[in-house]
Formats: C-alpha cells, structure tokens, sequence
C-alpha cells in the first residue's frame, strides 16, 4: 500500500499507529539508556560502592572494554571484505541511528497532517518519460518507504523521505492548488477570473506538463494567464515550457512576471559554472544512485532531481520594490522583494483576498542551505532571517495558510508565527554564533565542528538539517565574512592534493601499516577519520585497490548515519564511484541549457565567450575588434588571450570589424564554424576570428571530472 494511501486516505489512524510504532522505539532506546546510565551510576558512585568492594566488582571498565571489544569484532574489516561490493550497517552506525529516536518526538504527526491535508487526486503509480522514453522521475521507485527506518537510513531522514513521498494534486485555499511530489520542486495554480497563474513550473518540461495535466483532469481546463518565477533556480522555471510556450509569451496572452535581476542570475548561476556546478550536482541530488535502503533517499526540499528536459521563457515584467501590488486576471497580489536570501533574485508575496502568503523558497520544512554542496554564491542568513521577520510583521497577523514551493503548508494562525519565528531563529542563530566564533580566533572548521543549534530549535521537525546543515552552513557564513583563508600562512599556497598526499605516502613508508591502521580505526567506528586518511592514499595512487575499497566503506556508513539527504547522496555516490570508476551514465541527468543561452544578453555572451578562452593555451592571442550588434555597439580588446569589452563605442584602428546579430555572437560561443561564416560579415583581418574560435575550447555541456580521486 502507498504512503498516500496510509497517509492521505484513512485520516489520522494510520498517523497514530505510526507514532506508536516509532513510539515503542523510543522506549526500547529510553529503556536501554536508563538500564545503562544505571549500571554506571552503581558502579562509579563512592556511595552505592565501599571501599572494600572488589576491584572486579566495582569497576565498569572491563566490561565496557568487553563490549567495545565485541562492537569491534562485528566492524572489523578482514583482507576478503575489502570489495567493490556494498555492505551492510555496522553495529556502530546501526547505535548511532538509534539514538535518533530517543532525541525526537516521532509520535509528533503535525507534518503528515499538513502534508496531506487537501488531497484532491494522486495517481497509484508516478512514473514520467520523455519523448525518447527516458524515465525522468518516479515515486513508485520509493515503494520501500512503507516500513520502519533500516538499519542503513538515519530515521529522521526516513521520515523526511516518507513525507515527500506523498504526492499529488493538494487544495491550499480556496482557488489555491499545488501538485507536489512530480519534481523536486511544487508547483502552484491560482484560479484567476478566466484562468490559471502558474508558480515556479518545476525544473523539467516532461514533469510540469505530467502536474498541469493533473490539475486538467480534476479541476477542469482553462487558459494559463500568467506565469510567476519566485527566484532564479532552475527547478522553478526549467518546466515552463510544459505549461506555455514562447508565442504565448509574444502574443501578449501570457504574462512571466519574476523579481529584478531574475535574469542575470538564472544565467550566472546555471551557465557561467554551470558545467562544474552540474557533475558536482550528481552527488548533492544522487542522481548517480538507485532509490533504495542503501540508495537515495528524499534530500529534504523532495525526492531529488528530476532528469528531464529544461526550458527558458523570459519575464515580461520584474518587480521591483516590495509593496508593488499587480492584479493578474482579477487575483490582487502584493509582492514582497527578498533579494540574496535562499536565491540572489527572490521573491515572495501575498494574496490579501485569500489571507494566503507564498514564501517561495525562504521557508520550507527543512533547514536550507547558506550554501549549497553543488557550488552556489554564499547566502546571507542576516538577511534571510530579516526578511522572513519582515513578512511576518507585514502579513503574519492576517495571514491563514502559508505555503512555498518545497515541501506542504502550514495552517492556523499560531502555527504560522511559530513557523516562521523558528525557521528565522535558525539561520539567524547559525550567523551570528558563527560570527561570535570568529572574532574569538576560531577558524572555520573548528566553529563548524563547535555550533549546535539551542535544544528546541532542535527538536522542530521543520528545523531539522534534511538538506543545509549547520556544519556547512556555518562554513557559508565564514567565507561570507572571512573569505577562505584562514590567517595560517602555512595555507596561502598549499601543495595539490595530489602532490601532498603523495609527499605523506613518502613519509609514510610503508602504505600497507596505514591500512592495517585504518582497518582497526574502521573497527572502532571512527570513519571520518578512515575515509579522510584512506583518501588521502587514494590520491597517491589511484590503483590502490584497498584503500579504495575501505574509504568507500568508511563513506558508505557515513551515508547510512546522515539525515540531510545531500550528505547521505555525496558518500554514498563516492563510494560507488570508488568502487565502480566514475559514472559516465547521460541516464542519470537531465538535459538542457540551451534555452538559458539563448536568452543571454549581449553583455553575457560576451562574458561567456571570455570564460570559454583558455589563456594557456593562447597566451599570445590579441587583437581588437569593433561589434556591431542591432542591440548597441561594441570594442573587443583580446589582450594574451584575455577577452574585455566596452560598451556603445567603436576603435577607429580596430583590426577587425564584425556585423552581426546576437545569433552570429551565440555561434562564436558554440563553435559553430558554418554558422559564424554565415551570420557574421568580416570588414578587415579575418583571421582575428578563426584564432578566436581555435581559442574556445569548452564546449561538452557536461563533464564527467572525478571528484573522489585525482
């Protein structure tokens, strides 16, 4: 049976039920804790032990050291167990998992109940294809979840996964709907007078026509009148095209409204590091693993990312000032600017008529990130926190329902300011404690491994660290304000990885001590300690089988401990990568940045073309071109193969000049040689432009590079 059918269609029994189950967890640990902490109070109180007693029977330590001893026994790693196979939780990781349950109140079911609550319709089976019959999303793969967390999941993170995996087509409000679980992301639908305003359509085309069918089949079918982008993340506007399409847009049918500076960083973000940003966004999502109890599980904002097909429409209005209010097909919507919180370009707003506020991505039911594992620019959580009071002070006392576009909403009026005190407490808390850290001389490691957050602001269910931590987070906030360095000068020009660990193996002597070493640390539970030394190895020499093998078992227990789902998703896709070689599989990612590029401005373009010229290879490489665009003028100066510009003048002496519209400029950046032939007419030294085009050498949408090893 579904979890939606637990969940969502026999009311709350089945929620109770379930908070007994964990429940009596819960007293299995308590009981084991209590049995424990009395066993050591007897033996090591002066007053319940004379002096007289035993030395055998008043020390603890020979049995501990007996238990401990057993604990190793069932961890040890012999020579047969070094395989590229995956193993099954250690005694070790199988404790730390229990612990959770004595730390959380798993009998609380709130977030059930706003995750079903509104049910409209969800089908039995979620599995969505592209047109070539590639699969690019599915529930049914998490048909496992109905059951008790494994031994081989954090139970905190198995709740979470749980959660995201009811889907379907939900009621908000009144004339307010979402399909959530079709994509890492939810979409909304607002009911206008004549039609629908769409929020944030998902990251893939293939899933955000698979919701909007949905909403057509149990809601009726009406024209789209406007499309809202909340920020500049591709997993809320890479589906547009699913929803509307361009001559929609051109005709003036459709509106595409987005906060100020939408574009520039939808572009910046996705395309300019978008390359690195992709192969590093395997391991954040675990696109490269199986659903499974040692495979992926949700990564707190959803089940993961979806591996469709991206598209791109441009806004055709951007707000500019929080407070500016627009009446889209009869719907009042005032928004509200929330610029470098969870994106650089964010908004939120509030529907007055509807007592509804939409938090886009500045509230969700998990932690998020200051900074995100894919590589992203650091976040403010000053700001973040600031912003999230200032809509609590501008629309907390009316509002009725707040929803956002991960995870459910929240209801009642108590429960909102609750909601949104608590999710701002946490970012504010990580700011500023890591700030206090700071200026006591702490570097970012040491804060990172010191902050934990106040006890309550613990135990929240929507607080929890399901997708940011405040490890990493704390980390975000250190370079905000520190950069990465440290103030150790031993630090300012480190050896490689490769070349240090190579110099440590050197003085190592003998790599296989290292190893019996580590296996005995593996033994002991200590595996961050046995991946980060078994690493090192590992870029000394990659062909070390062994030391492959154990860091990939050290990172697999890693993962099976770890409840924000990005940290289970980057051990466990290392290990397999250790184990496997690196992944290659065009399977396991979406496709498609082609409709952001072709929106980039001129300025972009450029930008672009000068991050694809690699200097080493050119360093001789300069020239001077004038560019006439139907958009505006402008000089290149190449100098040693660094590309600059300047805008609205031309270079009487320029060595080149290049007629052309941004089309001709798009070739040059994709290397289309018979599309530059055609697009641009030459005016001087023509070879100014082959050299330029010789000089482009990124051009793989995608790069498989190594992460785990050199």
């Amino acid at each position: 049976m579904r979890l939606i059918e637990i969940y969502g269609r026999e009311s709350l029994q089945k929620l109770v039920q379930k908070g007994e189950l964990y429940h009596e967890k819960k007293k299995t640990v308590a009981l084991i804790t209590a049995v424990l902490t009395f066993t050591m109070t007897a033996c090591g109180s002066s007053t319940a032990i004379t002096e007289s007693a035993s030395t055998e029977e008043s020390t603890p330590s020979a049995a501990a050291e007996s238990v401990l001893e057993e604990k190793s026994t069932s961890s040890a790693i012999t020579e047969s167990a070094l395989t590229a196979e995956s193993k099954p939780a250690t005694q070790y990781t199988i404790d730390a998992n229990q612990e959770v349950y004595a730390l959380l109140d798993f009998e609380d079911t709130a977030e059930f109940e706003n995750a079903t609550k509104g049910l409209i319709a969800s089908p039995d089976t979620l599995d969505i294809y592209d047109e070539n019959g590639k699969l690019v999303w599915s529930q049914t793969a998490y048909g496992f979840l109905d059951q008790d967390a494994p031994d081989t999941a954090n139970p905190s993170l198995w709740r979470n996964t749980q959660l995201n995996h009811i889907y379907g087509l939900f009621e908000v409000t009144d004339g307010i709907y979402q399909v959530r679980g079709y994509d890492m992301s939810n979409v909304t639908f607002i009911k206008g007078d004549t039609g629908w305003i769409v929020i944030d359509p998902l990251m893939s085309v293939e899933c955000a026509a698979a919701a909007f069918s949905l909403v057509e089949e149990n809601l009726g079918t009406f024209p789209v009148k406007a499309v809202i982008y909340s920020h500049s993340h591709v997993d809320h506007f890479g589906g547009v095209k699913g929803i509307i399409s361009e001559e929609d847009v051109q005709s003036g049918d459709v509106q595409v409204i987005a906060p100020e500076g939408f574009e520039k960083y939808a572009v910046s973000e996705n395309i300019y590091a978008g390359i690195g940003m992709g192969r590093r966004a395997s391991y954040q999502y675990g696109t490269l693993l199986e659903a499974g109890e040692t495979g992926s599980l949700a990564i707190g904002i959803g089940m993961g990312q979806s591996r469709g097909s991206a598209s791109y429409i441009s806004p055709t209005l951007e707000i500019t000032q929080t407070g500016e209010k627009h009446t889209i097909d009869g719907v009042e919507m005032e928004f509200q600017l929330t610029p470098g919180t969870e994106a650089p370009a964010e908004m939120n707003f509030w529907i007055e008529s509807k007592n509804a506020l939409w938090m886009a991505e500045n509230c969700t039911g998990t932690l998020h990130n200051l900074y995100t594992l894919r590589g992203a620019q650091v976040r403010d959580g000053n700001a973040w926190a600031e912003y999230i009071m200032e809509s609590l002070a501008l629309y907390g006392d009316q509002a009725e329902v707040v929803f956002q576009s991960h995870n459910w909403p929240h209801w009642g009026k108590d429960t909102i300011q609750e909601y949104m005190t608590n999710t701002a407490a946490v970012y504010k808390f990580i700011n500023d404690q890591t700030l206090l850290y700071i200026n006591e001389g702490y570097t970012e490691t040491e804060i990172a491994n010191m902050l934990r957050l106040p006890k309550e602001l613990e135990k929240v269910w929507y607080t929890r660290q399901y997708y940011g931590t405040v490890s990493h987070n704390s980390k975000a906030v250190y370079e905000k304000y520190m950069g990465w360095y440290d103030g150790n000068p031993i630090h300012l020009a480190e050896l490689t990885p490769s070349d240090y660990a190579q110099k440590l193996v050197e003085y190592f002597g003998d790599t296989d001590v290292v190893l019996e070493k580590a296996k005995e640390d593996f033994a002991r539970g200590e595996y961050q300690w046995v991946a980060q030394i078994t690493n090192t190895l590992v870029y000394a020499d990659p062909e070390n089988t062994d030391a492959r093998y154990l860091c990939a078992d050290a990172l697999e227990q890693l993962g099976y401990q770890a409840e924000s789902g990005p940290w289970r998703s980057a051990y466990l896709c290392a290990a397999q990568e250790l184990r496997n070689g690196t992944n290659t599989d065009d399977a396991t990612r979406g496709k498609g940045s082609g409709d952001v590029v072709s929106h980039m401005t001129p300025d972009m373009l450029l930008d672009y073309l000068g991050i694809l010229v690699d200097t080493t290879k050119v360093p001789d490489l300069s020239f001077t071109a004038n560019l006439i665009l139907p958009e505006g003028n402008y000089v290149l100066r190449v100098k040693n193969g660094v590309l600059l510009y300047q805008k609205d003048i031309q270079d009487a002496d320029a060595d080149v000049t290049w007629t052309t519209k941004r089309a001709g400029l798009l070739s040059i950046v994709q290397k289309n040689a018979e599309n530059v032939a055609a697009l641009i007419e030459q005016e001087g030294d023509e070879t100014c432009l082959t050299r330029l085009m010789d000089a482009v050498t990124v051009t793989a949408e995608y790069k498989y590079f190594n992460i785990i090893e050199p």
